[in-house]
């Protein structure tokens, strides 16, 4: 599961695809925050300087649009998706986003009742 900036999710998608990773869920529009303040239109205000930027930053923590992308795959593929994921993603700041490795016990696709790791697009 990996949680990116809505802006991303393009180029996230094709870079999937380039990897040879052909299924993926996105949820729609989701909202979060970090560590941090967040509003990046009045973050650059702030950098320049702008009182009225720095007055409507406020103390209260802002949440951000996101986009969740949910895969399951072979163990044998985590590492690469995830670098995938990271390389279309990192850009040194923050807000890049987050990937949560998590163990999955079965696939089993509905339509033919066939389980296992046959069942996923890899």
């Amino acid at each position: 599961m990996a949680i990116i900036k809505i802006d991303k999710m393009n180029k996230t998608k094709r870079a999937l695809m380039a990897a040879g990773f052909s299924s993926m869920t996105a949820g729609g529009k989701v909202f979060g925050r970090g560590k941090g303040l967040w509003d990046a239109k009045v973050l650059e205000g702030v950098k320049a300087g702008s009182p009225e930027a720095m007055e409507h930053l406020g103390k209260e923590p802002r949440l951000r649009p996101q986009r969740v992308i949910q895969m399951v795959i072979p163990d044998k593929k985590v590492t690469e998706c995830v670098e995938t994921i990271i390389e279309a993603n990192r850009t040194d700041s923050p807000g890049d986003g987050k990937i949560f490795v998590l163990p999955m016990s079965e696939a089993i696709r509905v339509r033919t009742g066939e389980h296992g790791d046959e069942v996923l697009d890899i």
